[in-house]
């Protein structure tokens, strides 16, 4: 986030470079910075004449390089943005010839999604010497919610660690799917408005009583009855909670807890650090590691592997989701 801020400085201040390739896993950043240089670097009038943007689906690399040659009209710079170009994968190493030498005057933003460039071939090289390389990467599981609370910020917006895990849960780490998530509460939400779970069940549809989190929660305290009312409720809402997510979060809530029992210095700091977990959520792993000892907890995540393959309908013989997440309560708490 921090080079993305740099980023954007440096074009606001007209620090342009003549080539920039963004490429990588997560779009989200990939199409922030490429539509803030879209609507940013040139003044409105000057676009008609000196902005286009190209597919690459429709265009070949000659065709990108043709257009970046062109000199501007009337205008300091020409800017010339090149969407889905991951489609041009196959030749896109022909624009190194260009990027050894690009158009001074020519701003190419080349947006390249969910691959990257070979960094040992000269366009990589070539495109490091003179514009800028940036790679999205995707977020960890345990990054979402903080990356949610930074950007929610400079908005006058804060958010409680459960929301946010919420979030996270429901949307995974598709970072502009909970974008545009987090604009619909803003819209709603007065400035200043702590997002709550009540706010994420009221306006998104996430059940803050009935959702992974809970469950995780639930079977940490060993609550077996709160645990089968969540189950029940999956089993009537299947679409909505899969049980291929529930499973893959329970198996790393348990995995945690192996680390856990592992860790010598079991102060709530050097745990949340240990376990990269918000310091909000530290005593549930505490009170989990007390319901669930450590040859325990080797077992449950044993069961998960199992439930796991099942869950993806690998010899589980067209048995119901709920029966199975029954089924696999049975095998955590006895």
């Amino acid at each position: 986030m921090d080079e993305v801020k740099q980023l954007v400085s440096d074009i606001k201040s007209k620090n342009l470079k003549p080539i920039y390739f963004l490429m990588g896993e997560e779009s989200y950043y990939i199409d922030k910075i490429s539509d803030f240089i879209e609507d940013n670097v040139l003044a409105e009038e000057e676009r008609g004449f000196n902005q286009m943007v190209l597919y690459g689906r429709d265009v070949t690399v000659e065709d990108i390089v043709g257009n970046a040659k062109r000199y501007p009209m009337m205008a300091e710079h020409q800017v010339v943005i090149v969407k889905e170009a991951q489609d041009l994968s196959r030749t896109i190493e022909k624009l190194a010839s260009y990027a050894e030498s690009p158009q001074p005057s020519t701003v190419l933003v080349i947006n390249y999604k969910y691959k990257k460039i070979d960094k040992r071939k000269s366009l990589y090289k070539a495109i490091k010497k003179t514009g800028i390389v940036f790679e999205s990467k995707k977020l960890y599981d345990n990054q979402v919610a903080d990356w949610i609370r930074r950007v929610l910020s400079p908005q006058n917006y804060t958010i409680t660690p459960k929301a946010a895990q919420m979030l996270v849960e429901f949307l995974g780490t598709d970072l502009s799917k909970i974008s545009n998530e987090l604009e619909k509460l803003q819209i709603i939400l007065p400035e200043g408005t702590q997002i709550t779970p009540d706010h994420i069940e009221e306006n998104i549809g996430i059940s803050k009583d009935y959702n992974n989190f809970e469950l995780r929660k639930a079977i940490g305290e060993r609550n077996a009855l709160k645990a089968y009312k969540i189950v029940n409720y999956f089993a009537d809402n299947p679409k909505e909670n899969p049980m291929v997510v529930t499973v893959s979060l329970l198996f790393s809530f348990f995995s945690q807890l192996l680390h856990f029992h592992g860790l010598a210095d079991k102060s709530p700091r050097n745990v949340a650090s240990a376990l990269k977990i918000n310091p909000y959520f530290v005593n549930e792993y505490i009170t989990a590691a007390r319901n669930f000892p450590m040859r325990k907890v080797s077992a449950v995540v044993s069961a998960l592997r199992e439930f796991d393959v099942k869950s993806k309908g690998v010899g589980s013989n067209a048995v119901p989701q709920g029966d199975l997440l029954k089924e696999l309560l049975v095998r955590i708490f006895n």
